[in-house]
Protein backbone atom coordinates (compact mmCIF):
# COMPACT_ATOMS: atom_id res chain seq x y z
CA UNK A 1 0.00 0.00 0.00
CA UNK A 2 1.24 3.17 -0.67
CA UNK A 3 0.60 6.25 2.03
CA UNK A 4 -2.55 8.36 2.03
CA UNK A 5 -2.05 11.60 0.35
CA UNK A 6 0.35 14.28 2.38
CA UNK A 7 0.05 18.27 1.91
CA UNK A 8 3.03 17.91 -0.60
CA UNK A 9 1.68 15.05 -2.67
CA UNK A 10 -1.51 18.09 -3.45
CA UNK A 11 0.90 20.41 -3.90
CA UNK A 12 3.38 19.18 -6.38
CA UNK A 13 6.11 18.84 -4.24
CA UNK A 14 8.95 16.06 -3.59
CA UNK A 15 9.37 14.09 -0.88
CA UNK A 16 11.36 11.49 -0.68
CA UNK A 17 13.07 11.43 2.42
CA UNK A 18 11.05 14.61 3.79
CA UNK A 19 7.95 14.63 5.07
CA UNK A 20 4.44 16.12 5.55
CA UNK A 21 1.52 15.24 6.94
CA UNK A 22 -1.58 13.22 5.35
CA UNK A 23 -4.74 15.43 3.94
CA UNK A 24 -8.07 14.70 4.82
CA UNK A 25 -8.17 12.71 1.45
CA UNK A 26 -5.02 10.98 2.75
CA UNK A 27 -6.65 9.72 5.99
CA UNK A 28 -9.51 8.98 3.90
CA UNK A 29 -7.37 7.11 1.46
CA UNK A 30 -6.00 5.06 4.86
CA UNK A 31 -9.91 4.38 6.40
CA UNK A 32 -10.10 2.59 2.67
CA UNK A 33 -7.31 0.48 3.04
CA UNK A 34 -8.32 -0.68 6.54
CA UNK A 35 -11.78 -1.64 4.98
CA UNK A 36 -9.27 -3.64 2.64
CA UNK A 37 -7.02 -5.57 4.53
CA UNK A 38 -9.62 -6.32 7.45
CA UNK A 39 -9.60 -10.06 6.81
CA UNK A 40 -6.17 -10.58 6.35
CA UNK A 41 -3.87 -12.27 8.66
CA UNK A 42 -0.23 -11.29 7.51
CA UNK A 43 2.76 -9.33 9.09
CA UNK A 44 2.58 -5.85 9.23
CA UNK A 45 5.01 -3.46 8.39
CA UNK A 46 5.10 0.18 7.62
CA UNK A 47 8.42 2.59 6.41
CA UNK A 48 9.34 4.65 8.95
CA UNK A 49 8.63 7.83 7.46
CA UNK A 50 6.24 9.87 9.19
CA UNK A 51 3.20 9.93 6.66
CA UNK A 52 3.69 6.19 6.11
CA UNK A 53 3.36 6.02 9.94
CA UNK A 54 0.54 7.62 10.35
CA UNK A 55 -1.13 5.64 7.78
CA UNK A 56 0.05 2.57 8.89
CA UNK A 57 -1.50 3.73 12.10
CA UNK A 58 -4.97 4.04 10.19
CA UNK A 59 -4.79 1.15 8.12
CA UNK A 60 -3.95 -1.14 11.18
CA UNK A 61 -6.52 0.33 13.57
CA UNK A 62 -4.38 -0.09 16.83
CA UNK A 63 -2.45 -3.01 15.92
CA UNK A 64 1.00 -3.47 15.98
CA UNK A 65 3.42 -3.27 13.08
CA UNK A 66 6.84 -3.01 12.28
CA UNK A 67 8.77 0.22 11.26
CA UNK A 68 11.66 -0.74 8.56
CA UNK A 69 14.02 1.73 7.05
CA UNK A 70 13.68 0.05 4.05
CA UNK A 71 11.03 1.04 3.33
CA UNK A 72 11.54 4.55 3.21
CA UNK A 73 11.12 5.85 -0.54
CA UNK A 74 13.59 6.48 -2.27
CA UNK A 75 16.59 9.38 -1.51
CA UNK A 76 16.06 12.11 -3.75
CA UNK A 77 18.96 14.19 -2.70
CA UNK A 78 19.12 17.85 -3.50
CA UNK A 79 15.39 17.66 -4.98
CA UNK A 80 13.86 16.89 -1.90
CA UNK A 81 11.19 19.42 -1.11
CA UNK A 82 11.50 21.36 -4.62
CA UNK A 83 8.45 22.17 -6.25
CA UNK A 84 8.19 19.46 -9.26
CA UNK A 85 7.02 22.07 -11.79
CA UNK A 86 10.57 24.67 -10.64
CA UNK A 87 12.83 21.66 -11.05
CA UNK A 88 11.51 20.89 -14.91
CA UNK A 89 12.67 24.50 -15.57
CA UNK A 90 15.39 24.38 -13.64
CA UNK A 91 16.79 21.12 -14.46
CA UNK A 92 15.67 20.11 -18.22
CA UNK A 93 18.61 18.01 -18.63
CA UNK A 94 17.63 15.82 -15.32
CA UNK A 95 13.91 16.08 -15.82
CA UNK A 96 13.71 14.99 -19.53
CA UNK A 97 12.65 11.59 -20.77
CA UNK A 98 10.75 9.09 -19.48
CA UNK A 99 8.68 9.99 -16.13
CA UNK A 100 11.60 7.59 -13.84
CA UNK A 101 14.69 8.97 -15.30
CA UNK A 102 14.93 11.37 -13.55
CA UNK A 103 15.36 9.51 -10.67
CA UNK A 104 18.46 8.10 -11.22
CA UNK A 105 20.23 11.43 -11.98
CA UNK A 106 18.66 13.60 -8.89
CA UNK A 107 22.09 15.15 -7.55
CA UNK A 108 23.21 13.58 -4.21
CA UNK A 109 20.15 10.86 -4.66
CA UNK A 110 19.76 7.17 -3.95
CA UNK A 111 19.45 5.67 -6.91
CA UNK A 112 17.56 3.01 -8.35
CA UNK A 113 20.55 0.83 -7.55
CA UNK A 114 20.13 1.02 -4.13
CA UNK A 115 16.77 1.30 -3.58
CA UNK A 116 16.45 -2.35 -5.68
CA UNK A 117 19.58 -3.19 -2.65
CA UNK A 118 17.46 -2.56 0.24
CA UNK A 119 14.11 -3.42 -1.22
CA UNK A 120 15.80 -6.68 -2.02
CA UNK A 121 17.28 -7.44 1.07
CA UNK A 122 13.62 -6.32 2.94
CA UNK A 123 11.69 -8.98 0.63
CA UNK A 124 14.44 -11.95 1.21
CA UNK A 125 13.76 -11.59 5.28
CA UNK A 126 10.03 -12.33 4.91
CA UNK A 127 8.90 -15.57 6.19
CA UNK A 128 5.41 -14.92 4.67
CA UNK A 129 2.48 -12.95 3.88
CA UNK A 130 2.85 -9.55 4.77
CA UNK A 131 1.06 -5.84 4.53
CA UNK A 132 3.28 -3.27 3.97
CA UNK A 133 2.88 0.44 3.97
CA UNK A 134 5.55 2.43 1.87
CA UNK A 135 5.91 5.15 -1.03
CA UNK A 136 5.17 5.25 -4.53
CA UNK A 137 8.89 4.50 -6.17
CA UNK A 138 9.49 1.95 -2.98
CA UNK A 139 5.97 -0.15 -4.08
CA UNK A 140 7.11 0.02 -7.84
CA UNK A 141 10.36 -1.59 -6.55
CA UNK A 142 9.02 -3.96 -4.38
CA UNK A 143 6.93 -5.62 -7.24
CA UNK A 144 9.25 -4.99 -9.73
CA UNK A 145 11.23 -7.80 -7.67
CA UNK A 146 8.47 -9.97 -6.18
CA UNK A 147 7.46 -10.73 -9.58
CA UNK A 148 10.73 -11.32 -11.02
CA UNK A 149 10.68 -8.13 -13.80
CA UNK A 150 13.30 -6.69 -15.58
CA UNK A 151 14.32 -2.99 -14.11
CA UNK A 152 13.08 -1.64 -17.57
CA UNK A 153 9.32 -2.37 -16.39
CA UNK A 154 9.75 -0.62 -13.26
CA UNK A 155 7.14 2.10 -14.11
CA UNK A 156 4.68 -0.03 -15.63
CA UNK A 157 2.45 -1.13 -13.25
CA UNK A 158 -0.10 1.31 -11.15
CA UNK A 159 0.32 3.05 -7.95
CA UNK A 160 -2.65 3.88 -6.46
CA UNK A 161 -3.29 6.05 -2.93
CA UNK A 162 -6.25 4.34 -1.10
CA UNK A 163 -5.49 0.86 -2.96
CA UNK A 164 -4.60 -2.44 -2.26
CA UNK A 165 -1.82 -3.87 -4.28
CA UNK A 166 -1.62 -7.30 -4.24
CA UNK A 167 1.36 -9.50 -5.39
CA UNK A 168 0.81 -13.26 -5.19
CA UNK A 169 2.38 -15.98 -7.81
CA UNK A 170 4.47 -13.69 -9.77
CA UNK A 171 1.24 -11.17 -10.23
CA UNK A 172 -0.12 -8.09 -9.29
CA UNK A 173 -3.65 -7.11 -8.81
CA UNK A 174 -5.14 -4.51 -7.24
CA UNK A 175 -8.17 -3.77 -4.78
CA UNK A 176 -9.86 -0.28 -4.81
Amino acid sequence: MRHGETRWNAEGRLQGRLDSPLTELGRMQAQRQAHLIRNIDAARFSSTAGRAVETAAIVFAGQDFHRDARLQEIDIGAFAGRLWRDLCIEHPEVTAGGWLDWYDRAPGGELFAGLEARARDFLDGLRGPALIVTHGITLHMLRLIAMDLPMSRLGELPVTQGALHIVSAGRHRMRV
